[in-house]
């Protein structure tokens, strides 16, 4: 049972998520191939697919929805995950964010595409790593910086992923 994750960043902290997912599917006995969205071929190897990418200003990494919108028909036939990286801070990711889980331009895309589940990742800000322009930007949002990737809730998450993917898509719910 081969699965991809996909993804896209600009720093890297979403691509160390997207490994780590990765490394989770494969502990757990999947064959995982970690990819940058832009880099994948063919999907149809694939039994499943996790999609991730960085959050800026609300939007995607350009690669990551280009890669959603490219595949929505060939990823409506698979199991599909899709998960967002970009709140830094403490609390709960998505409580920062207002409920927001995806791109409102994105919505109607994963619709189609129907995700088993759509999760949201605190994410990582190196201020050495930033321009200038991301710097202030930063510093107007009163977003903090460092790494508030909560590394054991990714690994459940992945984990949980690995289950529905060996049971063959099967969660025993209705």
């Amino acid at each position: 049972m081969k699965v991809l994750v996909a993804y896209g960043t600009k720093y890297g902290g979403t691509a160390e998520i997207a490994e780590k997912i990765g490394q989770v599917l494969r502990d757990g006995g999947l064959t995982a191939d970690v990819l940058p969205a832009e880099r994948v071929g063919d999907l149809a190897a694939y039994k499943a697919v996790v999609l991730g990418s960085a959050v800026y200003v609300g939007a995607w990494r350009k690669e990551a929805a280009n890669f959603l919108k490219a595949n929505a028909d060939a990823l409506a036939g698979k199991m599909v995950w899709l998960f967002s990286s970009g709140p830094t801070g403490e609390g709960d990711a998505e409580e920062l964010l207002k409920d927001w889980r995806l791109p409102k331009a994105l919505l109607p895309i994963a619709e189609r595409v129907q995700p088993r589940d759509i999760a949201v990742f605190h994410g990582v800000v190196d201020g050495d790593k930033l321009t200038r322009i991301e710097r202030w930007m930063i510093k107007n949002v009163k977003a903090p910086a460092g790494d508030f990737r909560d590394w054991d809730g990714i690994t459940a998450w992945a984990t949980a992923v690995a289950d529905v993917v060996r049971e063959g898509g099967d969660t025993g719910q209705e």
